[in-house]
């Protein structure tokens, strides 16, 4: 039972002052490293935080920018208004244009009508038609 250890209060440990050093060291190192982590993460928090409050406080609206919405609105019922009118004055081009033709028609129809009763020799004159 040579390897037993007996450790006890009164117990003295000797060790080489290069290691000791190190221990020192390194638990300096992790207490130093778990500082830094725990500023890390606070600052990180903190910073979303205030970007949160901030994007809140954008979010609201103002009353220019309630104005402004509703100016908006208007322009864009008014664009809506004006792109019907134009749609219905393009279909009133084509309509005038076929009514140009029927209307040319027709006269030409009117004017073999006058020529037939002419024709017929009734007793409209020339003078009496209008042309």
């Amino acid at each position: 039972m040579k390897d037993q250890l007996n450790i006890s209060d009164k117990s003295k440990i000797s060790m080489p002052l290069a290691n000791l050093a190190m221990v020192i060291s390194l638990v300096a190192t992790v207490v130093f490293m778990y500082s830094e982590i725990t500023n890390r993460l606070t600052s990180l928090e903190t910073s979303r935080e205030l970007m949160s409050n901030d994007l809140l406080k954008a979010s609201d609206q103002k009353p220019i920018d309630q104005e402004q919405f509703l100016i908006q609105e208007s322009l864009a019922g008014d664009l809506e208004k004006t792109i019907t009118r134009v749609d219905d004055m393009m279909h009133n081009g084509v309509n005038i244009k076929r009514m140009m033709s029927d209307i040319e028609r027709l006269r030409d129809e009117v004017e073999k009508l006058k020529d037939k009763v002419r024709e017929n020799g009734n007793s409209y004159s020339t003078n009496n038609v209008s042309r």
